[in-house]
């Protein structure tokens, strides 16, 4: 999974992203010019593992993997070719996250002078919106002006102007509700604003201790049109939790009044916003979640650990983790009845631990 960071320049993408992936790339270069992307994985907090990895005491701990990509800021008025650049960037990721910068700083300028997080919201939005409109127009031309009678065209055209519509009303298209049959369609376009997005607005440490900043109203009826997640964190302070001891960690986050870390919690709800779950295998060699797509079958489940245990696929040894943390152990959990064997249709469950019976 491939998730873009954009933005404008100076608010806050690349410190997000050295939160994130635990890199050090350089803040602020792009100011000068700097047209580079930043590219690391990031590991997926979850405190099953934790558990997992305290009671199986493995040689190994694997936890989820998220791959992002800090993709440099997107100026006005730099152009045509810094604009194709930037879009071809976000084309090629799998979802966004979009970085909105509400906190105030005089040592770092804002490349449009001033602090107005929902303009900086619509810009970005509006780059992205009008290259979906430019590639939809010219293809429900093309559809009408061709002679040549293509199989399935009117079904296309129906679900284009569907998008087209939403479009012009500044909408995503990621908000529609489309069938499969309609979004299988679109699979050829790759739409930017049919990503999953989620916003995160930077704030500085008073606008977080007052849960209050400028624009917030427009940002949030934004959101709720569209359909997509925001979160509120300051990269500041962020960067102070995570430079403190393990053991300091709580102690601070409780004086700021913070429950638990904002870089824990987006990736959690990237995690659901793209409708991933993980399962989890277990034992003294290894313990390991395993990132898929919800509905997921366990044969098609066992393919993403290899290939050969989805062919060769007899069985699922399935329990789930809630049941295994209840019982305290896995003979609590068969002694309780909780332990089960499941088939190839069997949909795997977020949390499920699983063994696979294969025969190569």
């Amino acid at each position: 999974m491939r998730i873009g960071i954009i933005g404008l320049p100076f608010v806050g993408k690349t410190t997000l992203f050295n939160l994130l992936t635990g890199a050090a790339a350089e803040t602020g270069g792009y100011g000068s010019g700097k047209q580079f992307t930043n590219v690391k994985t990031a590991r997926v907090p979850d405190e099953r593992v934790d558990y997992l990895s305290e009671m199986f005491k493995p040689k190994k701990t694997v936890y989820a993997q998220i791959e992002f990509i800090d993709i440099p800021g997107l100026r006005r008025g730099e152009g045509r070719s810094a604009s194709s650049q930037f879009l071809e960037s976000v084309r090629k990721v799998d979802a966004l996250v979009h970085v909105v910068r509400a906190f105030e700083n005089p040592e770092v300028i804002h490349s449009e002078g001033d602090i107005n997080p929902f303009r900086d919201l619509e810009t970005i939005g509006m780059e992205l919106l009008f290259a979906d409109l430019d590639i939809i127009e010219k293809r429900i031309e093309r559809i009408k002006t061709s002679k040549k009678k293509q199989r399935n065209v009117e079904e296309e055209l129906k679900v284009l102007v569907k998008c087209r519509d939403v479009l012009e009303e500044g909408k995503l298209i990621s908000s529609l509700d489309l069938t499969d049959e309609e979004k299988e369609f679109l699979k050829t376009y790759s739409f930017l604003t049919e990503k999953p997005q989620i916003l995160v607005i930077n704030l500085d440490e008073s606008q977080m201790s007052l849960k209050n900043y400028p624009g917030q109203s427009q940002i949030y009826d934004y959101t709720e049109k569209n359909q997509v997640p925001v979160i509120e964190l300051c990269a500041q302070i962020e960067m102070e939790i995570n430079s403190l001891p393990e053991e300091d960690r709580n102690e601070f986050m409780k004086e700021m009044g913070i429950s638990e870390p904002g870089i824990s919690r987006l990736a959690r709800i990237t995690y659901k916003h793209l409708g991933l779950i993980s399962f989890f295998t277990a034992g003294e060699d290894e313990v390991k979640a395993w990132t898929i797509k919800k509905n997921t079958t366990a044969k098609k489940a066992a393919g993403k650990i290899h290939s050969d245990i989805e062919k060769g696929f007899i069985r699922a040894e399935v329990f789930h983790f809630d049941d295994l943390k209840a019982a305290g152990s896995v003979v609590g959990v068969k002694e309780r009845g909780k332990f089960r064997l499941e088939g190839k249709d069997y949909i795997v469950k977020d949390g499920d631990i699983i063994t696979f019976r294969f025969n190569i």
